[in-house]
């Protein structure tokens, strides 16, 4: 459950957005009305904050955020937005997120984003580099919010306000933020701090960019999320509304939610050769009525008749298996894009894809062990058969024991200054000095592969080499209807061996830095 904050429409005096309505959308509802139903199936109990007095908002934010035992959704109160955005940013595993959008720059274009200090911007000639660049109060707008923010490639570097300097702002919070159940404590004594200094904020500081300005300085990591394809606007007149209402009109959310069912982070395999139209079969069986859980069920029939197939040892079959092996896996990835489109979730659905994953691979080793048998070969092949499980339960058992021991180890801690400084001098100093201490010895090293991956021969090099469930599945369905079981288990040994080797080595690493 999340719980829900509106605020009211921030900067400038408190706009209620009630008798605004978006003649562009069915039913013509209001914006208020439109937004609280959207938000209703998350929080059916709002907490709304209205906004003219900054001190006492922040303090309201406080109360809330003191006393919630779940993650919380900030949103303006006259916020015209996507379903799926919503979605996209309350799903968000980060400790902080918030909606940005870059300020545009004419004959400029923005570096990529280093995290802490990065290199020189590519710029005019008359730009000097971030690092010599001095703190400045910043007054350019997007869409009506003062540009006071500093984003990297994933994070919030700093924020400003009308009295506090940023250095080289770039961008503004649009407004949504997603704050964790674990930040929340630090949340609610943000903000007291920061009604405090409320005195000190100008009329056209935005509530959120205050909010996200105090999270910040005391050491949140508030990653950054885009409108992309999806549509947010904030209105304040009908004008506005009648624009916003329009252009949303014209958005293809429901491609949006279609891309955003498949996951961003897949193996060579999986991205080229499956989710490429997997995504559209998903659509279909949603459409239908089909749950995750029916489709892990054809998927699993496939995986069985493959392995049933691969039992006769015959070459016609043996093709037959490869194929069938092929789309068991096809519909595994079609489970979790339905789960994902749909937005059926459960408890059973992640148990039963985890172990009929395995399941599936395993019964098809013993297909293909018999059916080497069957044909008149000798029996050694088992031994190939039970190498080739170990290995890959083995690798099993160490994923999941790192990802449970990763999850436990706490975030590294970012650097925080005083809300009351004057700019952010300070905390770019200790950024510059966090960034130092990180790029040497072994977290150097590791930082040193991980930027190695924007070439993209290496990141599919990396991806492939781990040998995810897409590139076994595909090595089975190869190999067997090419060659033979025996040439499928030893592709299997060996693969899965450097594989293990490779991961083992950077997790070792990881756990020693």
């Amino acid at each position: 459950m999340t719980r829900v904050v509106l605020l009211g429409a921030s900067p400038g005096p408190d706009i209620s957005p009630t008798g605004l309505r978006l003649a562009a959308l069915s039913g013509n509802p209001t914006v208020s009305e439109r937004l609280r139903d959207q938000l209703t199936s998350m929080d059916p109990r709002f907490a709304t904050i209205p906004s003219h007095d900054v001190a006492a908002a922040l303090r309201a934010l406080a109360d809330v955020a003191e006393s919630a035992t779940e993650s919380l959704f900030i949103i303006p109160e006259n916020s015209v937005i996507h379903d799926e955005l919503i979605y996209q940013i309350t799903k968000s595993k980060r400790g902080a997120l918030a909606l940005v959008a870059k300020e545009p720059r004419v004959g400029v274009t923005e570096d990529n984003g280093q995290e802490e200090n990065g290199p020189e911007d590519n710029a005019l000639e008359d730009r000097i580099p971030i690092d010599e660049a001095d703190p400045e109060i910043g007054h350019n707008r997007v869409e009506g919010l003062p540009v006071r923010v500093r984003v990297g490639k994933s994070r919030i570097v700093s924020v400003g306000t009308a009295s506090h300097g940023v250095t080289r702002p770039n961008a503004v919070v649009l407004g949504p933020l997603h704050i964790s159940a674990r930040n929340a404590p630090v949340l609610a004594q943000t903000c007291r701090d920061l009604a405090d200094l409320a005195h000190t904020f100008g009329a056209d500081d935005d509530l959120t960019q205050l909010i996200v300005f105090g999270l910040v300085r005391n050491g949140v990591s508030v990653g950054l999320r885009g409108r992309r394809d999806l549509f947010y606007r904030r209105v304040t007149t009908q004008e506005e509304v009648n624009e916003a209402g329009a252009e949303m009109a014209g958005m293809n959310e429901d491609r949006a939610r279609l891309n955003n069912a498949v996951k961003g982070a897949d193996g060579f395999f999986t991205t080229f050769f499956v989710s490429t139209y997997s995504r559209y079969i998903a659509r279909w069986a949603a459409r239908r009525g089909l749950t995750p859980n029916q489709v892990t069920l054809i998927s699993i029939t496939l995986g069985v008749a493959a392995a049933a197939c691969f039992a006769t040892g015959d070459r016609p079959w043996m093709v037959l298996g490869g194929v069938l092996i092929y789309f068991a896996f096809v519909f595994d990835c079609v489970d979790g894009q339905v789960a994902r489109y749909a937005r059926k979730f459960g408890v059973l659905g992640a148990w039963l894809d985890a172990t009929f994953d395995r399941f599936k691979e395993y019964v098809v080793f013993a297909g293909l062990a018999v059916g080497w048998v069957v044909s008149g070969n000798g029996d050694e092949i088992w031994i190939l058969a039970l190498a080739a499980l170990s290995l890959q339960s083995v690798r099993h058992l160490l994923d999941f024991s790192f990802g449970v021991a990763n999850r436990r180890k706490p975030p590294s801690p970012l650097p925080t200054v005083p809300l009351n400084a004057p700019d952010d001098r300070e905390l770019r100093q200790k950024l510059t000095a966090r960034k130092a201490e990180r790029s040497q010895g072994l977290r150097g090293l590791l930082k040193m592969w991980t930027k190695a991956g924007k070439y993209r021969v290496v990141h599919w090099a990396r991806k492939m080499i781990v040998f995810p469930i897409g590139e076994r599945f595909a090595a089975i369905a190869i190999t067997a209807a090419l060659f033979d079981a025996r040439i499928t288990f030893i592709t299997l040994v060996i693969w899965g061996s450097v594989a293990a080797a490779y991961t083992l080595t950077g997790r070792l690493m990881r756990s020693l830095v």
